[in-house]
């Protein structure tokens, strides 16, 4: 008789819920490779030791055991570095344990104080002197800057006289730099300072105020037709950006332009560089390297110029070019390279590239004019002259001799040209029979 039966329970087995789960079988962990089976063993089967020392991961899920702390929260009285009137203040402070904070407020640490230069009568008798101020005006701006720490709207406020911010900053500032200059040894020793460094400019803080006090005041109306103007303006440039790189893409570069070239080309065929447009020369030969450059020395560009004008012709020609400008008494390198001097100098160098082709080319002409003329006079009286058509082109007539077969090669060389086809043609040559073969 159990609990049940006392209490009269069905005797039903426990659901399946309710049943303990059964663990999965452990697998067999297996030797890893590069292990001897007796220093497996000797691990006792559960692996090798680990190189570091490890916690169960139960651990790190405990919280640890903080030692137990009495806070309490007490009013004390505090003194603070930052005040120089002993004034006695109180304020709320955690205790832990019973252990009151001691040292400095901790907000004293930001209590800055400005470096206010001070003067003594000679000095300024001798360096601050200025008509538009008194020595008493001055000494109080002095101490209002020293007690407001160079807060000069509220130094305005409470300066007795109606004196503007900009002109208590120009007096002060300038007051300032004086004397650090001629106090200091020499002018480097103060050249980093920032009141020598940076000059107060009290004409130029003006013109800002003004100028942010124009731009705070504008109406919506203002500010719209501002927008437009700047939108309008933006797509002038960018109009005139598309069409200039336009002009650059179709217009070729004017040193092939200035380059005549000897087979048979007429130079007016050539536009002349002169005629182009004066950038057009500096722009298309700058190399796209130094395009990408908005700084760049204009020396370095002008070498790069140069080469690119004489790269189609040869280092003879480019030696021409630099003894002619030695002849007309011009530097081969502008000393004063300006943007219209470097334009000039590459349409100088143009112009002698086209001169000396020019020249070559002229020099060609003459030569074959000088040819032909020597060929004329070597031909017989009786021979009508015949055009360098007719000698480059002949018109051999096709005829058959009395013996019934073509005319040979010696036949053609005897006859005329197809201007004079109505003269009979000679007789050809006989040949001697050829030897018969055996087949034959």
């Amino acid at each position: 008789m159990d609990a049940k039966d006392i209490l009269g329970l069905p005797k039903t087995p426990f659901s399946s819920s309710q049943e303990k789960k059964s663990r999965p079988p452990k697998e067999p962990q297996r030797k890893p490779d590069g292990v001897s089976r007796e220093v497996y063993a000797l691990t006792g089967g559960v692996g090798m030791a680990p190189l570091m020392p490890t916690i169960e991961a139960s651990h790190l899920k405990r919280r640890p055991a903080a030692e137990k702390e009495k806070v309490a929260w007490q009013w004390l009285p505090f003194k603070s570095s930052a005040r120089t009137d002993n004034l006695q203040l109180y304020h709320w402070v955690s205790v832990v344990n019973g252990i009151q904070p001691t040292g400095d407020y901790q907000f004293a640490k930001y209590n800055k104080k400005a470096d206010v230069v001070k003067y003594t009568d000679e000095e300024y008798e001798k360096f601050l002197v200025d008509p538009d101020w008194s020595k008493e005006e001055t000494d109080q701006l002095f101490e209002l800057c020293e007690r407001f720490d160079l807060r000069f709207i509220v130094i305005a406020d409470r300066f007795p006289t109606a004196r503007s911010v900009e002109d208590l900053k120009s007096r002060y500032y300038s007051a300032s730099q004086t004397l650090l200059i001629h106090r200091a040894r020499s002018f480097e020793d103060v050249s980093g300072n920032p009141l020598v460094k940076d000059t107060y400019d009290a004409a130029h803080e003006t013109e800002r105020k003004r100028a942010l006090s124009a731009l705070l005041s504008q109406t919506k109306q203002q500010e719209r037709k501002d927008a437009e103007t700047l939108a309008d303006a933006k797509r002038i440039m960018e109009s005139r950006a598309a069409s200039k790189n336009v002009d650059e893409a179709v217009m070729p570069p004017s040193s092939d332009n200035a380059m005549v070239p000897v087979d048979g080309v007429s130079p007016s065929s050539s536009t002349h560089p002169s005629l182009a447009h004066p950038n057009t020369t500096a722009n298309t030969l700058i190399p796209n390297s130094l395009r990408t450059l908005r700084v760049y020395l204009r020396t370095h560009a002008l070498d790069q110029m140069v080469q690119a004008v004489g790269a189609s012709a040869g280092l003879r020609v480019i030696k021409r070019v630099d003894q002619t400008l030695q002849e007309l008494g011009v530097n081969l390198k502008p000393k004063v390279p300006t943007k219209a001097v470097c334009i000039e100098h590459i349409e100088l160098r143009n112009e002698l590239l086209t001169l000396l082709n020019l020249q070559k080319q002229l020099q060609t002409k003459e030569a074959e004019v000088s040819a032909n003329r020597e060929s004329s006079f070597t031909e017989a009286p009786s021979t009508p002259k015949r055009s360098k058509r007719d000698i480059d082109r002949p018109f051999i007539h096709d005829t058959i001799g009395f013996t019934g077969e073509r005319a040979g090669k010696r036949d053609h060389k005897r006859k005329t040209t197809g201007r004079f086809i109505d003269a009979p043609p000679s007789p050809p040559q006989s040949k001697r029979p050829r030897k018969l073969k055996g087949s034959d």
